[in-house]
């Protein structure tokens, strides 16, 4: 029951809080209106049918007490005027109760109680042939009293301007209340917009404002994000400082390595240097990873592309795989830092490749994400270890080992942080078609 009811309630903030507003307004106009109709509408339209059923009753013994049908005929038309009704004899006719309304018809249904209290004779009540009058026969011995009664003289005049003027009210109100609650809304959609754009790697400027609660939650939210770029900016420089301390010596040695005789010595301290060269370009790497690159819209396309060219050009067997689009359309463009992104892939790619034979890469998507799925055929990652993959500087000896080929275990790491600085992740799992590693990286749009 409860998740019936919630799929119909609304989602956001306003709508619900525009509910809580509206319902007890409705609920109150439908009680009031009740109340109007029961007591009042209805009251006065049954004191003032009984001033008619007061007449009636008298046009009744005035009928009984004539001599014969004529002179209540005479009679009756001597009372119509002054009584404001319709009066004639109807002589050997025999009438039975009957009372026709419709089933809306509030003041009719008080009419014809009022008519029944105050004339305890056969009758019949017509409320449907005309809208103008009410229509009543009464028995009595000399034939049915026929008697056409205008319906203004049974209600209340402009009854309908009470509830009128509450719709109006009401409707005024809640007009005022909606433009206030758009106000009151509008600072919270704010902070949530900055906090998104902040999470996908978008600089947005953002001012607290409306009530207290929210402008303090938004003043919370500005000392959070600048604690994290501070936090940033410092691994930022602490890992650029320590890479670029530590290329002085290395280039020496290289230098140092190539003046050297030709030996089996030099050649493995050749290869101990090349390894430190690459540790070292996948730290200043991971220190980017956060970088201050502009976002700009790009094909994700041509951006797959370019990395799988990339490293088809760097030897590794790397098959491509694009979804078709219709031909004169424009390519669907998604803001991203270009630059981030492509170090992510090249290191999923990389990773692949130097563990599988054969590399599959394709594009996907929706309209919420895109996603960029970087598949292969060697042993994978156990379900259990693919958390730990993601850490910085993990061994995975039981399968996949990050070192093996002179990295260090920032691959996955960096890929990660790229994709959470857009607002995204990067998803690990079997590949279904290859039967190594499946990498999934996911961007929203």
């Amino acid at each position: 029951m409860d998740l019936t009811l919630k799929r119909y309630l609304p989602k956001s903030l306003f709508g619900r809080a525009l509910m809580i507003l509206l319902v007890p307004i409705l609920l109150l106009q439908i009680v009031v209106t009740g109340l109007f109709i029961q007591r009042h509408y209805a009251g006065v339209t049954e004191q003032m049918a009984g001033a008619v059923a007061r007449e009636l009753v008298y046009a009744v013994e005035v009928v009984e007490a004539s001599s014969d049908a004529t002179a209540a005929q005479a009679r009756l038309t001597e009372l119509a005027h002054p009584l404001g009704l319709e009066l004639s004899l109807l002589p050997g006719q025999i009438v039975s109760y009957e009372a026709r309304r419709r089933f809306y018809d509030v003041s009719g249904e008080a009419l014809a109680a009022t008519l029944r209290n105050y004339v305890p004779r056969p009758m019949a009540l017509d409320l449907v042939t005309s809208p103008r009058n009410a229509v009543a026969e009464i028995q009595t011995e000399k034939g049915v009293l026929h008697a056409v009664i205008p319906r203004k003289r049974t209600i209340a005049s402009n009854p309908h301007l009470l509830l009128v003027w509450m719709a109006v009210t009401a409707a005024a109100l809640v007009a005022v209340a909606v433009i206030f609650l758009r106000n009151q809304v509008r600072p919270i959609k704010a902070l949530a917009i900055a906090a998104e754009d902040f999470g996908k790697g978008r600089g947005r400027n953002f001012r607290p404002s409306g009530a207290e609660e929210v402008r303090r939650a938004g003043a919370a939210f500005l000392e959070m994000r600048r604690r994290i770029e501070r936090q940033i900016d410092q691994r930022t420089r602490m890992l650029s400082a320590v890479s670029h301390d530590l290329r002085t010596p290395l280039t020496r040695m290289k230098l140092t390595l190539a003046m050297l005789d030709p030996s089996d010595d030099a050649d493995q301290l050749s290869r101990d240097v090349a390894q430190m060269d690459r540790m070292l370009t996948e730290f200043l790497e991971f220190s980017r990873g956060e970088g201050g690159e502009a976002p700009a819209f790009v094909d994700p396309a041509e951006l797959l592309t370019s990395v799988v060219e990339d490293a088809r050009r760097a030897g590794h067997d790397v098959t491509l795989h694009l979804p078709e689009r219709p031909e004169g359309t424009a390519p669907n463009r998604l803001s991203l830092r270009a630059g981030a992104v492509t170090r992510a892939l090249t290191n999923l790619l990389d990773n692949a490749a130097r563990h599988g034979t054969r590399v599959e890469a394709r594009l996907r998507g929706n309209r919420r994400a895109v996603e960029f799925v970087i598949e292969d055929d060697g042993p994978g990652i156990p379900s259990g270890a693919r958390e730990a993959a993601f850490r910085p500087f993990t061994r995975l000896d039981e399968a996949r080992n990050q070192d093996k080929g002179g990295g260090v275990g920032l691959g996955l790491s960096i890929a990660l942080d790229v994709a959470r600085s857009h607002g995204g992740t990067v998803m690990l799992d079997r590949s279904e078609t290859l039967g190594g590693l499946k990498a999934v990286m996911r961007v929203p749009r």
